[in-house]
């Protein structure tokens, strides 16, 4: 079948802007090919410095003869509405067909030819492509990200004519700007112009781009007997800087190697695009580095690599002096310009968010196994080089100067690393500290922001998430997680609640402790002479209340409950990474329990259970007992209590699963009080054997009223024992 070539040729594209363009036009093509009804075997579509490729194989020469039943109105409508159907597809009274009372008719199309199709789609996908800036020029009306210059449009290899804003469809092609032979040349089909494009050194794929540039620095690093610091964002963005890439290896100063290694690599990177280069015997930067050439010199590149070595050295010496002068600053005076930094209208300056973290560290660190007093002294020096030179010019480097810089004023080794990382891990593939002073200073600046942000309703929206709260809590998660931490996540929201409205009081209760106290209040909905009550207790513990405690609380508890459902969100988004079924999670959190590792063990055990045969019948008997149950709650109140075993004519199997149900709750409970969940698990696939039984030989619904009370009283234990260890009404299947 034909193939369909489209070129768009323009001058330089971004790099940036080129991997989302590419997915762009296969969307739109795809979508404006699917609603003309034309369907193809292959659509893929490339992206480079100076042209957009779109190549789709086996497109039919026209689309199909349509013919389609369409509804109309019933027979007994008024005429306005038949008229208004008979405007809206353009058939006649005569052309509809009556059956069952209503009018049907049929909307028939012949199909059109593909050719016919391509220039229209070509117009509306040039014209209302995404670019995320785009120009306007010359006295057309087009908008692209540059100047668009050419047009391929070739079907079956045959020119499609057609024009958009003065540029007309054509054959022809440019090479690369410089190694090229300078002219034009035409092409015949997505083969031949592929091949022409290499031969006048284009490579159209950005994988191919991607292969030239490794083979070629490190065999150009090998033959110096070093070796390529890996860099996969920069190797993105320079394979789409060159459209024939060619490797150099560069000399830099080595005086500048006494800089710390990630402002030598960020210099290069940011400002010069060029790759580090480290020895492999010792793994420290190489005073070198590898420039990505778009041509090849005659000169094997010597005098390329030495302009890029003045370059660089300029930019080097730019480095050195924010950090000579960031060494005769220091924390104080940085700290001092952080009350002038307003972290958010809402929130304070961030000079206020390093209180609250130096507060809220101080009750994280002993359940971490850190130094209270050198939590908050980590915690005071966070966020101090925010403020500093180097960080001003390199944002990229903030937490990782701030270690440097402790270090450099003698802080403590343990300080400066949980300085250095308290921003980790920033993403799914970032490592995850394990020190811990860092997780502790790590823990309070990620609940911070969290809390704080849920406290002024910045909750994340759709896609949305302006300030990174699905990071934060992924790396929450993650900390606990991989760490082992044994705390409850609604718990400390709470906590860093109280901090954030700067409720703290001079009391003998932890906020932790005073926390758990007052969500059991508002969780169990107590009377107000209840918590009249419980006002007193706390204030003979030395807690002192303000006018209206209670609700200020409360608003606290339900902050705590937003916190958690969202982590549960992400626990769900973590999990099903790893292959485990979000409804689990949900039945594990229906518990409200907010522990996550404990969450964890029981979500891992629930999915070992009902992966079994066991587990997957008795979540069927599970669904049925609650299904009866719920259809009694609907008549009235359901029956519960005691158990009666030994009644006349009582069946067998009704004796055997109140045992078995008694034996269940008993070791059950005894697995739960021990975090054995396995064990907890095999004591509920006791119960699959009786619960079977009971459902193929007992009728719940008796005539004797004594018979079938009894019956849903055991459903009802049947319900509750499961319910001890998840909620399975949340779980599918």
């Amino acid at each position: 079948m034909p193939q369909l070539l489209i070129e768009l040729f323009s001058e330089e594209i971004p790099a940036r802007m080129q991997a989302g363009a590419a997915r762009d036009l296969e969307r739109m093509a795809a979508e404006r090919l699917k609603a003309a009804g034309l369907a193809y075997e292959a659509l893929t579509t490339y992206a480079g410095p100076r042209r957009l490729t779109l190549v789709v194989e086996g497109l039919p020469s026209a689309t199909p003869d349509r013919s389609e039943e369409v509804k109309g109105p019933r027979t007994s409508a008024p005429d306005q509405a038949l008229d208004g159907f008979l405007r809206k597809t353009g058939l006649t009274k005569d052309q509809l067909t009556e059956r069952d009372g209503v009018w049907f008719g049929v909307l028939s199309s012949t199909g059109q030819a593909t050719t016919a199709i391509i220039p229209d789609m070509v117009d509306q996908i040039v014209r209302g492509f995404p670019w995320p800036k785009s120009m306007r020029w010359g006295s057309g009306t087009l908008r692209w990200v540059r100047p668009l210059k050419r047009i391929v449009a070739l079907f079956d290899g045959a020119v499609v004519p057609f024009e958009i804003d003065g540029i007309a469809s054509g054959d022809t092609t440019e090479g690369h700007r410089f190694l090229g032979s300078g002219q034009p040349f035409t092409v015949r089909d997505f083969a031949d112009y592929r091949a022409k494009l290499e031969r006048e050194f284009v490579l159209l794929d950005v994988s191919d781009r991607k292969l030239r540039i490794l083979d070629g620095a490190k065999a150009a690093c090998a033959a110096r007997g070093l070796a390529l610091v890996d860099d996969d964002g920069l190797l993105d963005e320079v394979a789409g800087l060159a459209e024939w890439p060619t490797p150099i290896l560069g000399d830099m100063d080595p005086q500048f190697l006494d800089l710390p290694p990630e402002v030598v690599r960020l210099s290069m990177k940011v400002h010069q695009k060029y790759f580090a280069v480290r020895d492999p015997a010792t793994h420290k930067l190489a005073p070198n580095f590898l420039v990505v050439a778009n041509v090849e010199a005659s000169d094997g590149g010597q005098a390329l690599a030495a302009g890029n070595s003045r370059v660089l050295s300029a930019r080097l010496n730019d480095a050195r002096f924010f950090w000579d002068e960031d060494l005769k600053v220091g924390f104080d005076a940085w700290n001092d310009k952080l009350k002038g930094v307003t972290f958010h209208a809402k929130l304070g300056t961030l000079h206020d968010r390093v209180e609250r973290i130096a507060a809220l560290v101080r009750e994280i660190a002993p359940l971490v196994g850190a130094d209270p007093d050198q939590a908050e002294a980590a915690a005071r020096l966070a966020k101090a080089d925010l403020a500093s030179g180097m960080v001003g010019e390199f944002p990229e480097l903030q937490g990782v100067m701030g270690g440097y810089y402790a270090r450099a004023f003698g802080q403590p080794d343990a300080v400066a690393d949980a300085i250095r990382d308290h921003y980790k891990p920033q993403g799914p593939a970032d490592t995850v500290p394990t020190a811990p002073l860092t997780v502790a200073v790590a823990l309070a600046d990620k609940l911070d922001t969290l809390v704080g942000f849920f406290a002024i309703d910045e909750k994340p929206t759709g896609s949305k998430d302006p300030f990174a709260l699905r990071r934060a809590a992924l790396g929450v998660i993650r900390l606990v997680l991989e760490n082992n931490l044994r705390i409850g996540i609604q718990d400390w929201a709470y906590v860093a609640g109280e901090y954030l409205s700067g409720a703290r009081r001079d009391a003998k209760l932890s906020s932790y402790e005073s926390a758990s106290r007052v969500r059991e209040i508002v969780l169990r909905g107590e009377t107000e002479p209840d918590r009249l009550r419980l006002s007193a207790q706390l204030a003979g513990d030395g807690v002192e209340w303000e006018h209206g405690w209670i609700d200020y609380k409360a608003a606290l508890a339900v902050l705590g409950w937003d916190v958690l459902a969202f982590f549960a969100d992400r626990l769900k988004v973590l999990l099903r990474d790893q292959g485990k079924r979000h409804d689990l999670v949900d039945a594990v959190f229906a518990l409200g329990d907010d522990d996550l590792v404990r969450i964890v063990r029981r979500v891992e055990a629930l999915d070992g259970f009902l992966s079994t045969d066991d587990g997957a019948n008795l979540l069927a008997g599970y669904k049925r007992a609650s299904n009866i149950l719920r259809a009694e709650a609907r008549k009235g109140d359901v029956p519960t209590g005691m158990i009666q075993t030994g009644l006349p004519g009582q069946p067998e199997e009704e004796v055997a699963l109140a045992f078995a149900v008694g034996a269940a709750g008993t070791a059950v409970d005894a697995a739960l009080e021990t975090e054995d969940f396995a064990a907890a698990m095999t004591a509920l696939a006791g119960l699959r054997g009786p619960v079977d039984a009971f459902f193929d030989k007992v009728l719940v619904n008796s005539d004797v009223a004594e018979e079938r009370d009894n019956r849903l009283k055991l459903l009802g234990q049947v319900r509750d024992v499961m319910g001890r260890v998840a909620d399975f009404g949340q779980v599918g299947g």
